[in-house]
């Protein structure tokens, strides 16, 4: 992982971005405070084709989130979500099935990336979205986790719902 993050890092400029203040996060547990990774299931009822488009489309994105972002849907392919407060790489592609994504938020230490991976599994009518989240440092658990909810799986939500 550490070869892919540093090709990723070498090759990671998002251009004419300012830095955008950090979303304020979440004081840590004790408990959580060495955990590195995240994993996270959620239902949603639409398909796999709508969640991995809302994803992946700068528009819907943006729609999605209320916040501009940048996103160029192909492997290799930058992105800048929420104004610039999350920006990485997208690693691996499986349309309608899985995203990986090179991600960090732009207020940790240059080069540092973490790894954010989808998993599209469609079970009738429903799609179960199943997010591991690993590689991110130390003490960043508490405000990562919570994040996903308030900044991805909730807005995603109401976003679908009025499709």
């Amino acid at each position: 992982m550490a070869v892919v993050l540093g090709g990723v890092a070498a090759n990671l400029r998002v251009c004419g971005q300012t830095k955008a203040p950090a979303m304020q996060e979440t004081p840590g547990t004790t408990a959580n405070s060495r955990r590195t990774s995240i994993h996270q299931e959620m239902t949603l009822k639409v398909s796999a084709q709508r969640i991995y488009k809302a994803l992946l489309d700068s528009t819907q994105f943006a729609a999605v989130t209320g916040m501009p972002a940048s996103i160029v849907p192909e492997a290799g392919g930058k992105f800048s979500m929420f104004g610039g407060m999350i920006v990485g790489m997208t690693v691996e592609l499986a349309p309608d099935q899985r995203i990986v994504q090179a991600w960090r938020p732009a207020h940790w230490d240059p080069g540092v990336y973490s790894i954010v991976k989808f998993e599209l599994k469609p079970q009738g009518p429903e799609t179960v979205v199943v997010l591991d989240h690993t590689g991110f440092p130390e003490g960043q658990f508490d405000h990562l986790d919570s994040g996903w909810h308030a900044r991805y799986w909730e807005p995603l939500k109401t976003f679908l719902a009025k499709q």
